[in-house]
């Protein structure tokens, strides 16, 4: 009568079990990478939408439709808002991130009391960003809300 070989098995399920647990922390570190790397630019097919809650129902919302290359160093600057007179000297600045989800703040030099944040959730097949601000002397407050549409890779065309 043969006797199985119990070194050799105990040996094989050791073998076994580092495998798995070399293959499941390979692939943790590699979501951990992918989680922690810039989000490269892609072309994105972009609504815009401005709401200043404050004002008659027929002048409340401004909405526009562009196509634009995004990426994740263009983020703080992708809200057209900032670009108004009444914004000039402000700025999204203090980056963080949680997960999926890209926060700033919005800083302002000059005085004149207007604060702000945005944040960008970052999904596989679109972003929303939003900005809010409170502007301070006339203290009214409204939001601008991104939502970008991945349409393919950017091309000399398109800049961002």
């Amino acid at each position: 009568m043969r006797h199985p070989d119990v070194k050799g098995a105990t040996r094989a399920r050791a073998v076994s079990v580092s495998r798995r647990a070399w293959i499941v922390a390979t692939a943790l570190a590699a979501a951990a990478i992918a989680a922690s790397e810039p989000m490269p630019p892609r072309l994105y097919q972009v609504t815009t939408e401005t709401v200043m809650p404050h004002l008659e129902e027929n002048l409340r919302y401004a909405i526009t439709h562009d196509e634009r290359c995004v990426g994740q160093g263009d983020l703080a600057t992708e809200f057209p808002i900032l670009s108004h007179p009444a914004l000039k000297d402000c700025a999204l600045e203090h980056e963080s991130r949680h997960d999926d989800v890209i926060s700033y703040v919005l800083v302002c030099d000059g005085g004149h009391g207007t604060t702000g944040n945005a944040s960008w959730e970052l999904g596989e097949h679109h972003l929303t960003g939003t900005l809010n601000v409170k502007l301070g002397g006339k203290n009214m407050t409204f939001y601008q809300r991104i939502t970008a549409i991945p349409e393919g890779a950017c091309t000399h065309l398109h800049g961002p």
